[in-house]
């Protein structure tokens, strides 16, 4: 199982666990909370068919990277996805980031600037800016940020799953777009996650990413569902399309936040498409 090495842990090293599939262009898939590489499953098929090659990690803390108490914020994890990068030796990529993912293609474009970037693509993600404030009045009050640290703490499985149905919009999509066996998958994978980095990621939610978009000078797209419980598109989306000079809104109708599974032929379909093009 290949890793990278990120950092240290008192006696023990912080490793990075990542696939690296296929020939051609990279691109690298960085998945959302709480879940793992594991959950680009569908995509990674399409774009090793379309013949990218297709980088997934698993995020500190979640899937099989080490599980560190420290280092749960988007400064640290975009640097954890530099020094993949540069293990790698990647050049002429493009970045892929879903919900929290979202967070560190934002993050890592504004510290590391494009260079080697070819193109960036945001997927129900989280930002520009989630925390409600005196210049940000259609952000979210802190208070439920709270609240839902308070639930993680009191009983993390169970959160987990309330979170989950409401991630795939479970009570309209169930047997049509998702499955109980999907959301036990999801479950199953959040649940063997970090508690202290399941927790923590929670106030990084709070960070600010509006100047690191204002930075962003490659094509970008940005896909979000027009139902996402989780981080409604008029809140996410189409906010950060706006501050993307040049960027794409594709709208997914009837579109979850998961929607990774539950609309992933046109999730890839968009994404394949805007690859490919040379501009």
């Amino acid at each position: 199982m290949p890793y990278v090495t990120v950092g240290k842990e008192n006696s023990g090293n912080i490793d990075l666990y990542y696939e690296d599939h296929g020939t051609g262009q990279p691109v690298i898939l960085i998945h959302g909370w709480p879940l793992s590489g594991r959950s680009w499953e569908k995509q990674t098929d399409a774009l090793l068919g379309a013949g990218y090659r297709v980088i997934t990690y698993d995020r500190r803390g979640f899937g099989e990277s080490s599980k560190p108490t420290f280092g749960y914020d988007y400064d640290t994890m975009a640097d954890d996805l530099h020094k993949l990068v540069t293990k790698l030796d990647l050049h002429d990529f493009a970045l892929v980031g879903f919900s929290m993912g979202g967070g560190e293609v934002a993050r890592y474009l504004g510290k590391y600037g494009t260079k080697g970037v070819s193109k960036a693509v945001f997927i129900s993600s989280i930002p520009p800016f989630l925390l409600k404030t005196a210049d940000n009045p259609v952000g979210v009050d802190a208070s439920i940020f709270d609240g839902i640290k308070k639930a993680i703490v009191a009983d993390r499985p169970a959160f987990l799953m309330a979170f989950l149905s409401n991630f795939y919009n479970v009570d309209v999509l169930k047997g049509t777009r998702i499955s109980d066996e999907v959301v036990r998958l999801s479950w199953n994978i959040a649940s063997g996650a970090s508690p202290k980095g399941t927790l923590d990621c929670v106030s990084a939610w709070l960070i600010d990413f509006r100047k690191d978009l204002a930075r962003i000078t490659v094509p970008t797209l940005v896909i979000h569902g027009d139902a996402d419980r989780i981080l409604p598109i008029d809140a996410t989306g189409k906010r950060t399309q706006e501050l993307v000079k040049g960027s794409k809104l594709v709208v997914l109708k009837d579109g979850p936040h998961g929607v990774l599974w539950t609309h992933a032929d046109q999730v890839s379909r968009e994404l394949i498409g805007f690859l490919k093009r040379k501009n």
